[in-house]
């Protein structure tokens, strides 16, 4: 009996002293994890549950797809119903947008209310000259940020992205893997992942060999996860915890692997939680609005 209690008591001191996430699960990560679900359409969630416990035969089925890769036309066709995969907040803002977001600004607002009450007191030369200042203003904060935005756009064609995808001749019938850039892949492409490759849509594992993803950007795991083509878990509720699926925006730390494309766009976990609705544009470049002194 003494002996039970001694045990008893320094496991207590011991467990004590462990670190908390040792054995038991972050509360943190629990709650990122319960915003994303939150933000997420539920049909995206069934799609992803759906795609995870699907065999490779229903896969090539439900997006019309090939063990051999998708020809031309097939992809043609795929891409006038799910459209490109490009997230709708990366595209450019209309310059008279632009130009009114360099507008709005509080000190612009402030210059203008008070050239406003000159105007209405009669003070014409004063409001003429506060107009000369907020127009200037706003044309240099509007030069200064589209030179930024056109250095950006230049950045980017010179370190574009690009995906090893599996595609199949329209005439020939010939598969042979090609280089192509991520936004022309469509569901059901069969896309090769290596180290080092970012994931470039939400994609289902059919081949993997020491496969492991860093998740971090949507999860908030620190350590990389291991990716297997056949699911070792049962009863999937959430889409991030299925050990099958990989998803835009987090990319591969080692192994190789072979996986179809069930998501592009907006229609991938990463595009809903961007939050931008379709219409919406790309904001501009943000630099420190010029001053007109």
């Amino acid at each position: 009996m003494v002996l039970k209690k001694v045990t008893r008591r320094l496991f207590t001191q011991f467990y004590r002293h462990l670190p908390r996430r040792l054995f038991q699960r972050d509360v943190m990560l629990e709650g990122m994890q319960k915003n994303l679900n939150r933000n997420v359409p539920a049909a995206l969630t069934h799609a992803c549950l759906t795609c995870a416990r699907a065999n490779e035969e229903q896969l090539f089925q439900r997006f019309s797809s090939h063990p051999e890769g998708m020809t031309g036309a097939e992809v043609s066709a795929a891409r006038s119903r799910h459209g490109a995969n490009t997230i709708a907040g990366e595209q450019p803002v209309t310059w008279w947008r632009h130009l009114w977001l360099c507008y709005r600004n509080p000190f612009n607002l402030l210059l203008t209310v008070l050239g406003i009450v000159s105007y209405g007191t009669d003070d014409s030369t004063a409001a003429a000259v506060i107009a000369l200042m907020v127009m200037i203003a706003t044309l240099l904060y509007f030069i200064q940020e589209s030179r930024s935005n056109k250095a950006a756009d230049a950045l980017k064609a010179l370190v574009s992205n690009t995906a090893t995808v599996l595609r199949a001749d329209d005439i020939s019938g010939e598969s042979r893997y090609r280089e192509i850039p991520i936004d022309q892949l469509v569901p059901g492409d069969l896309v090769k992942l290596s180290a080092g490759d970012m994931i470039p849509a939400d994609l289902r594992i059919l081949q993997a060999k020491d496969l492991f993803i860093g998740q971090a950007s949507l999860t908030g795991e620190s350590l990389p996860v291991e990716k297997t083509a056949h699911s070792r878990m049962e009863n999937l509720r959430n889409p991030l915890e299925c050990d099958n699926l990989c998803f835009m925006g987090t990319n591969v730390i080692s192994g190789t692997a072979l996986a179809m494309v069930i998501g592009t766009g907006d229609n991938t976990w990463f595009g809903q939680l961007a939050g931008t609705p379709p219409g919406s544009r790309r904001r501009p470049t943000p630099s420190r609005p010029a001053s007109a002194g």
